[in-house]
């Protein structure tokens, strides 16, 4: 009798996008495959750090950590969006 336990290496993860995301935002969206999103991370959180003496950056790691753990729920599959 053998044991079928197939791991899926084509799913995301959206526990690990959003961890990614939350201690760096955009690296949970280059995780998910978002490039664009990434990009926009990578932009706007430095901006808000700054500009708001860090009042509104850590804001921004969390909105970061949930959309991208949302982005991987809903498309679990790399390559088929």
């Amino acid at each position: 009798m053998e044991c079928s336990t197939h791991v899926r290496l084509d799913m995301r993860n959206p526990g690990t996008a959003a961890v990614l995301s939350f201690l760096i935002p955009g690296l949970g969206q280059l995780y998910n495959g978002a490039w664009i999103r990434a990009i926009f991370w990578f932009i706007i959180t430095p901006g808000l750090w700054l500009g708001t003496g860090g009042f509104l950056g850590w804001v921004a790691h969390v909105v970061a950590a949930i959309t991208a753990y949302n982005y991987a729920r809903r498309h679990p599959h790399p390559g088929l969006d």
